[in-house]
């Protein structure tokens, strides 16, 4: 089936760019915004409100498929691309991609992807937003032509078995919305509450107690209300504030992880980006030092890389080197959602866990459509996405992995593994 019109609409995303540079040289914050100028190219105030394009394909048979270009949060940090701004893609959108999009066949979802993800304009990629919206709405398109749900098509191109039940979430929660924490911990979250923990003074500590109250809370709070056999894995992101406070000094943040990780116990401690360097190389350094010195300290603590961990090439930097306990393939980082599958199957190739994630920064689209490609690549878990609200979008992708899997248990796919 082919495409017959290509249109763009410019619209919200769910959350806020923030530059987080400007954030860790010391920026005073002002209720949810920070007083003084921004440090990173794009970015006219340290927060901003962020937008999206969605890519719409009319098919022959009349039926629209889409996807949404979006970043991340923290665009233009550790790497990468500078904030997504709609009005400023739009003409390559109209311009090269259209052209290039009309009466293609959606017969195959990869080498498609493969073709619009290596697109360049004037010697340069397309941002990583744009290369993420058009691949979505080629993978939607597939799955309309062939009358099949996404996560067949990645199944049936990649070789790979889609997952019999519902994957684990992590339930992305804002740091200090405590009914929000307690509503996670009744509906049984697999993993929460993520947040954010990204300044030293204000969120850790200079003695390093402020994250010791926290996650001491956090955990009595989840024997308090939790039922008796719920014991969720607790996950908190630090955005590198843990490194900086002992000066990227892996044995001093090796030692502290060891009281986090004492204090919230009996439950497991997952710890994102304790370091954030100024390069790929010495984050994969500093984090194999980390790695090795807990092992040899016997603490407890899965360690996730999260920054630095922009392309495909990066992730499987990390999974060769082995570095981290997991790595977290953030979506639209990647560009082409075909480099996301790609890095999910290279980890579960070389037995490096990952889970996919993303940001709030995204839409219902984009969250659908990484929860089908989870499906069929069978990540540890799913980021809940998009928002920080955790019910809404815990129950979106919830609701499409049950869908999705009862649609293919009736229809006898070929490609469904047996729960």
């Amino acid at each position: 089936m082919k495409i017959t019109k290509i249109m763009f609409s410019a619209g919200r995303s769910s959350f806020l760019h923030q530059d987080r540079e400007a954030m860790r040289r010391g920026a005073k914050p002002n209720g949810y915004l920070f007083d003084g100028d921004p440090v990173l190219p794009g970015y006219d105030t340290i927060t901003q409100p962020a937008g999206i394009v969605s890519v719409m394909l009319q098919l022959e048979d009349g039926s629209v498929a889409y996807g949404d270009c979006a970043d991340v949060i923290l665009a233009g940090y550790a790497g990468r691309d500078r904030p997504f701004k709609p009005y400023e893609h739009l003409p390559t959108l109209h311009d090269v991609i259209a052209p290039r999009l009309l009466g293609r066949e959606l017969d195959l979802f990869r080498p498609l992807a493969e073709e619009f993800d290596r697109i360049e304009v004037k010697g340069r990629p397309l941002h990583m937003a744009v290369r993420y919206g058009v691949t979505q709405a080629l993978l939607h398109g597939v799955a309309i032509a062939r009358r099949e749900q996404m996560a067949e098509v990645v199944a049936r191109e990649y070789g790979q078995t889609i997952s019999g039940g519902i994957l684990k979430i992590l339930s992305s929660c804002m740091r200090d919305n405590y009914n929000l924490h307690d509503r996670m911990i009744l509906k049984r979250a697999d993993i929460l509450p993520h947040s954010s923990f990204g300044d030293i003074d204000r969120h850790i500590g200079r003695d390093g107690q402020l994250f010791l109250d926290y996650v001491t809370r956090f955990r009595q709070r989840v024997q308090e209300i939790g039922a008796p056999d719920y014991t969720p894995q607790l996950h908190f992101d630090v955005y590198g504030s843990i490194g900086e406070l002992f000066g990227d000094r892996a044995e001093p943040v090796a030692d502290y992880l060891g009281r986090v990780a004492e204090a919230v116990q009996p439950f497991e401690l997952m710890i994102e980006s304790p370091f954030v360097m100024g390069s790929l190389a010495s984050q994969i350094e500093i984090f194999a030092q980390l790695r090795d010195m807990l092992v040899r300290k016997g603490i407890a603590v899965t360690i996730i890389a999260d920054e630095w961990c922009n392309t495909l090439e990066d992730i499987r930097a990390w999974a060769d080197a082995a570095a981290a306990d997991m790595v977290q393939i953030k979506t639209p980082d990647l560009g082409g959602i075909n480099n996301t599958i790609d890095a999910a199957i290279y980890c579960n190739g070389v037995g490096m866990p990952a889970y996919l994630g993303g940001t709030a920064n995204e839409t219902d689209q984009s969250s659908k459509i990484t929860t089908h490609i989870g499906l069929a690549t069978r990540p540890a878990f799913l980021l809940s996405k998009p928002g920080m609200g955790g019910d809404e979008s815990y129950a979106l992708q919830i609701n499409e992995m049950s869908r999705t899997l009862e649609i293919l248990r009736q229809t006898g796919s070929a490609y469904l593994a047996h729960a």
